[in-house]
């Protein structure tokens, strides 16, 4: 497993899967200026890479990220507005805008404390594993200010209106296995399963077309916002582009395995991407 040590994340690629590690134990992995730096160059970087097929986002330590550093973002900053607004586009460009709109699978490994703004992140990512016991909360209620930056829109994008305002007035605590009731996340395990189910399922997208992966989650997340019309149009220009820029030709080798070989079945599995036509 080749692995990339910058000071706060930790970049491991293992056979097509790329685990970052927010690695801020002592502060469990709370969101520095320097951290988000650093987090945005790995998004980056990681867009193109041709080793990444899926990427998974984790913590070191027992949480995942709990939320902002209040003391280098509230406190620090202050009285420099320049170097604020700086650090406040910065955590909203790696934490939302470069992981929501990510080309390829994203999966958050939520293996202990998720809290404020750490949601970001978490609704940002396509799929969301977690342990069982882990605590999620919004508890800035609690000390006078809102679920801000882009929290209280993200939680629109999986709660449903009534439990995004129980849990942002009451910053009550709530463990994984609610958080998959209200379908924060995709599932709860208990915590000694976690990284091994996390790894089977991205293991899935490791062999499947990466261009369809990507074409796929740009159109379902395209569409939310449009009318019926709009969402046809667009997703009728999405199939043209995506057969256009499709190196690997999925379409006609789809089609060929399923209707001239027989070599799989659409709703059973993928078709084999490394296999040349006869």
């Amino acid at each position: 497993m080749a692995s990339t040590t910058y000071k706060n994340v930790i970049v491991e690629k293992d056979d097509g899967l790329t685990w970052v590690t927010l690695n801020r134990p002592d502060k469990r992995n709370a969101m520095s200026p320097e951290l988000d730096q650093e987090m945005l160059d790995v998004v980056l970087s990681l867009e193109g890479d041709p080793e990444t097929k899926v990427l998974i986002l984790t913590g070191a330590g027992e949480a995942w990220c709990a939320g902002m550093d209040l003391k280098l973002y509230f406190r620090e900053l202050e009285n420099k507005p320049n170097e604020r607004i700086r650090a406040e586009w910065t955590t909203h460009q790696w934490r939302w805008y470069r992981l929501w709109n990510f080309p390829k699978p994203t999966i958050a490994m939520v293996n202990g404390f998720c809290m404020g703004g750490a949601f970001t992140q978490l609704v940002a990512c396509d799929f969301a594993f977690a342990a069982e016991d882990a605590k999620f909360g919004l508890s800035e209620v609690n000390w006078g200010i809102l679920p801000g930056g882009l929290v209280s829109k993200a939680l629109q994008v999986c709660l449903g209106y009534r439990d995004a305002l129980y849990y942002s007035l009451t910053g009550e605590l709530f463990d994984g296995k609610k958080a998959e009731e209200i379908r924060l996340i995709t599932k709860a395990v208990p915590a000694k399963d976690l990284k091994q189910t996390v790894t089977e399922f991205a293991r899935r997208f490791v062999k499947m077309n990466p261009e369809t992966l990507r074409g796929t989650k740009q159109g379902i997340k395209a569409v939310r916002d449009m009318d019926v019309g709009q969402a046809h149009e667009y997703l009728m220009a999405k199939s043209n582009e995506l057969k256009a820029r499709d190196k690997e030709d999925g379409y006609n080798k789809g089609i060929k395995q399923f209707i001239d070989d027989k070599t799989y079945k659409p709703g059973l599995g993928a078709y084999d991407v490394k296999k040349q036509p006869a």
